[in-house]
């Protein structure tokens, strides 16, 4: 298991665990990154990512990438 931030552009990979306050963990479960879900890395800028999850493109941080393991 890695971070998301490490993941390429055009990358499919699966969520696998989110790390994090129960807050954050909220945050990103509404944004649609739950354990089992498939996204795809449309780029990255700066450690920023957007990111296609279910049928909405999302920015994320690197923060939060890195709260997301792949």
């Amino acid at each position: 298991m890695l971070p998301m931030c490490f993941a390429n552009d055009g990358e499919e990979v699966t969520v696998k665990k989110i790390s994090g306050t129960p807050e954050v963990k909220k945050h990103l479960e509404n944004l649609g990154f739950v354990p089992g879900s498939t996204i795809s890395v449309i780029s990255k800028t700066g450690g920023n990512m957007i990111v296609k999850v279910k049928e909405s493109r999302v920015a994320v941080s690197e923060t939060m990438a890195r709260r997301i393991l792949v």
